[in-house]
């Protein structure tokens, strides 16, 4: 009996340290090489699909509630807190050049990074009545993915970085 209790507990305590290993090892994958988030953890080209619901269109646009909203965008970062973007979406199936917008427009803003890998950011859209945007965020796979909701309507993305 001995014997077996030897064997088991022998064969437990390496397999008792792989699973510590695993465990400490997942929440890593959510922030950068040097183990926390910062604005440089968000740097460069992303590819961003957008999808959601308008839910409270500001008055005098004429847009209903529950609008549908898809999209696509592509943001750069410069990882120091500044963010440019053009962006292509369709409300309510209508395009942007429908509603007097160019097809890709352009934005701007700010956006910081917290050390958990989540954050803020704030896109000024010049001309949308919907603007600015303001936008909370997970950075996930060492950067290289970002989600984001808009605040305050029911918009989601998701960007991948490009290289």
């Amino acid at each position: 009996m001995k014997k077996l209790n030897m064997k088991i507990s022998t064969h437990a305590a390496p397999l008792a340290i792989a699973c510590a290993l695993l465990a400490s090892g997942a929440p890593a994958m959510a922030q950068s090489d040097d183990g926390v988030c910062t604005n440089r953890t968000l740097s460069g080209d992303y590819g961003f699909t957008i999808e959601g619901v308008i839910l409270n269109p500001p008055k005098g646009v004429p847009i209903a509630p529950g609008s549908p909203l898809r999209g696509v965008a592509l943001t750069h970062f410069d990882g120091k807190g500044n963010l440019t973007q053009v962006d292509h979406v369709v409300v309510a199936g209508l395009t942007p050049e429908q509603i007097g917008a160019p097809h890709w427009t352009p934005g701007s803003g700010t956006y910081q990074v917290n050390p958990d890998c989540t954050g803020t950011a704030v896109i000024n859209i010049p001309g949308n009545p919907l603007a600015p945007l303001n936008l909370y965020f997970v950075l996930i796979k060492r950067g290289k993915e970002i989600h984001t909701v808009v605040n305050a309507n029911a918009v989601t993305s998701v960007g991948i970085k490009i290289e």
